[in-house]
C-alpha cells in the first residue's frame, strides 16, 4: 500500500482565495509538491488560466516520471473546468484511467458500482492492513468531491486496522458524471444503499466539507451508524451570510427573472462567480441560477434533523474557514441535543489547520479522528467490564 505524507502548513500562494485554497488542497492531501503549486500560482492570473496550467503541470510531471503528481494534476485541471467545456469529461476520464490503471493498479482497492435510482453510486473498499481489524469507517465528501481524492486518508485508516468504504452520492463524481444523479439533501438514501450493499453495521461515518451536513442527515435516519465525524459543518446555508445578505437573498428568490439576470451580470464580470454558478447548476442538474439555489437551500436546519442524531459525534472546524464562519460550528453543536456525546476540535492558525476541512494539516486532523475513534470504540467494552 502506498504511503502518503501530509505536509504541515497553509501557504499564501495566490491572491484569489478559491485558487489559493485549491493549490493548498492538493499539496496538503499529499498529492502535489509545494514547488509545483508555487510555479502554477505564478502563472495563473484568473480561473480562466487554471485548466491550461494544470494540464501543463500534469504533462510535465508524467514526463518526469512523477505519476502521483501527474494523476492528481488532471483532477485539479478538471475541478475548475466549466461544465459546458468538452474537456471536463475528458479530463475526468483521464484522471480515472491514470488513478486505477496506473497509479493504483497494485493497491488493495475493490471497485464497486452500487445500484441506485436507475444509475449507480461509485464506491471503493479498502481492507484493513493489520491482522486485527478494528471496524469500518465510511467516508464521503460534499459538494463537488471525488472519492479518489480521499485515498490518502483511506490508507491512513487502513494501516490502523480499519476497513474503509468510500462512496460518491448523488451530485458527486461518477454518480453525477456517469449516471446523471443530481445533488439531493436526502442523504439517508445513498447511505442506506451503501450500508446494504456492503452489509455494514456499527460503522464510523466521516463526512468531509459539505459532507459535514450530509453525515448528520444520514445519522439521523440510520441506526447502523454508531459514530459520526464531521470535517467541517454547514448546518444551514442561509445562516452562513450576515442576516441582511440572507434577507436580501430570500427576497430576490421571489423574483426568478430578476435573480437570474443579476446572476448573469456577475458571471460576465467575475470568473469566480461564473464558475460557482455554473458548477451549482451542473451538480443540481438545473438550468438557471435560481433553481440551482433553491436546491442548495434545501440543505437547511429543518432538513438536517440534528435533534434526531443519537450517536457519538466529533466535529472538526477551522477557526478561519473561508467558506464557513465559526458561528456555524456553534449552531451545529447546540442543535445536537440528543447526541450520545459531542467532541469539538477547533483548529487555529497555530495548528495550521485553521482553514476549510483542516487543509494545511491533514495529519493532525487524522490523528484527532483516530484517537477519538479508539476512545469511543473502547467505551462499550469498559462499560461491560
Amino acid at each position: 500500500m502506498m504511503t502518503f505524507d501530509f505536509p504541515v502548513g497553509y501557504h499564501r500562494l495566490h491572491r484569489t482565495k478559491i485558487i489559493d485554497y485549491q493549490l493548498n488542497r492538493w499539496h496538503s492531501l499529499g498529492y502535489a509538491r509545494l514547488e509545483d503549486m508555487r510555479d502554477a500560482a505564478a502563472r495563473i492570473r484568473t480561473l480562466d488560466d487554471w485548466k491550461g496550467e494544470m494540464i501543463r503541470q500534469a504533462e510535465k510531471a508524467l514526463a518526469e516520471g512523477r505519476l502521483l503528481n501527474g494523476t492528481f494534476f488532471y483532477r485539479a485541471a478538471e475541478f475548475f473546468t466549466a461544465p459546458g467545456d468538452p474537456d471536463k469529461m475528458a479530463l475526468y476520464d483521464r484522471f480515472i484511467d491514470l488513478f486505477y490503471n496506473q497509479l493504483c493498479v497494485d493497491e488493495p482497492i475493490e471497485r464497486h458500482q452500487v445500484p441506485y435510482e436507475g444509475g449507480f453510486l461509485p464506491a471503493l473498499r479498502v481492507p484493513a492492513q493489520t491482522d486485527s481489524p478494528r471496524g469500518t469507517i465510511v467516508i464521503h465528501g460534499g459538494f463537488d468531491s471525488l472519492i479518489e481524492e480521499f485515498y490518502s486518508l483511506a490508507t491512513y485508516f487502513a494501516r490502523r486496522g480499519y476497513e474503509v468504504v468510500l462512496f460518491e452520492g448523488p451530485g458527486q463524481g461518477g454518480a453525477l458524471r456517469k449516471s446523471g444523479l443530481a445533488l439531493d439533501y436526502r442523504w439517508e438514501r445513498p447511505a442506506k444503499a451503501i450500508l446494504d450493499a456492503f452489509r455494514l453495521e456499527d460503522v464510523t461515518w466521516l463526512g468531509i466539507s459539505m459532507g459535514g451536513w450530509m453525515c448528520f442527515r444520514a445519522a439521523a435516519h440510520e441506526p447502523r451508524i454508531s459514530r459520526v465525524i464531521a470535517s467541517s459543518v454547514a448546518f444551514d446555508y442561509m445562516q452562513i451570510p450576515p442576516k441582511p445578505v440572507a434577507d436580501f437573498a430570500r427576497w430576490l428568490l421571489r423574483f426568478p427573472r430578476l435573480m437570474n439576470t443579476i446572476a448573469g451580470w456577475k458571471m460576465q464580470k467575475l470568473p469566480e462567480q461564473r464558475w460557482g454558478v455554473e458548477n451549482l447548476m451542473y451538480i443540481t442538474r438545473t438550468d438557471n441560477p435560481r433553481d440551482g439555489s433553491l436546491r442548495m437551500l434545501e440543505f437547511n436546519e429543518a432538513n438536517l434533523k440534528s435533534d434526531q442524531v443519537t450517536q457519538d459525534v466529533l466535529i472538526l472546524t477551522g477557526a478561519e474557514d473561508h467558506f464557513i464562519p465559526l458561528k456555524i460550528h456553534h449552531k451545529q453543536v447546540a442543535a445536537l441535543t440528543h447526541a450520545r456525546s459531542i467532541t469539538e476540535r477547533i483548529f487555529t492558525r497555530a495548528d495550521q489547520g485553521h482553514n476549510h476541512c483542516q487543509v494545511g494539516n491533514f495529519g493532525l486532523a487524522l490523528e484527532v479522528m483516530a484517537n477519538w475513534m479508539a476512545e469511543k470504540e473502547a467505551a462499550p467494552a469498559l462499560a461491560e467490564s
